[in-house]
């Protein structure tokens, strides 16, 4: 546990606080999230790495460094909820819900879904709601959301998710081509949206009526 502890720590000061994020908020809830728990045990040496990971069905962990900057962009309070589009291992969802008062989360792979689920739960996590389903078209069911967070690269920004974010709420989503794409953050404001570009990045393909075809 010590060992596991200490590579967390290390995570967090040489690949989140040296690369300028600095909030303190988001440095506590990736220190309390057990990464290491949303890896295959083949790659528990890995589990604190620089880089992506497979979780099988041909997606991926984001790299640590990618889930705080997206997690800081979202800048959530405690008493807000967030969409999450890509469950994916449940990691990000995990982070989130440290951070605001309800997490939503889509994924249109199943397995993936229930094995999450089934995680997150067994973790003492409450405050998640999962569903299986197309992503990019969102979840106006419980909109509007104070941010939305994309998983996974889009050809553009859905407008159907911009129009389920609450007035002066951010979604933070990768867009580009399917081999890189460029992180962004949209705000919506009464004047318009605000748009914003950050790093460059890559990311599995947002599958949906809304992103990509399904190769």
């Amino acid at each position: 546990m010590k060992d596991i502890e200490a590579a967390r720590q290390r995570m967090i000061d040489r690949q989140i606080i040296a690369r300028g994020i600095r909030d303190n908020r988001v440095l506590e809830a990736i220190r309390e999230v057990p990464r290491h728990l949303f890896v295959d045990e083949s790659l528990l040496d890995e589990a604190y790495d620089d880089n992506p990971l497979p979780i099988g069905e041909g997606q991926t962990i984001s790299q640590p460094y990618m889930a705080a900057l997206m997690t800081h962009l979202l800048e959530l309070g405690e008493d807000q909820q967030v969409l999450e589009i890509g469950t994916g291992s449940g990691y990000q969802a995990a982070i989130l819900a440290r951070l605001c008062r309800w997490v939503y989360t889509i994924e249109r792979i199943k397995v993936l879904s229930e094995k999450a689920h089934d995680l997150l739960e067994r973790i003492g996590y409450a405050n998640v709601t999962f569903i299986v389903g197309d992503g990019s078209a969102g979840w106006p069911s419980h909109a509007p959301y104070d941010g939305i967070i994309v998983t996974a690269g889009a050809p553009k920004v859905p407008e159907i998710l911009v129009d389920q974010l609450r007035m002066g709420g951010r979604l933070v989503i990768p867009v580009g081509d399917r081999f890189s794409q460029t992180l962004k953050r949209v705000i919506r404001t009464r004047t318009g949206i605000k748009l914003e570009n950050y790093t460059g990045c890559r990311f599995v393909d947002l599958i949906g009526k809304h992103g990509w075809t399904a190769l």
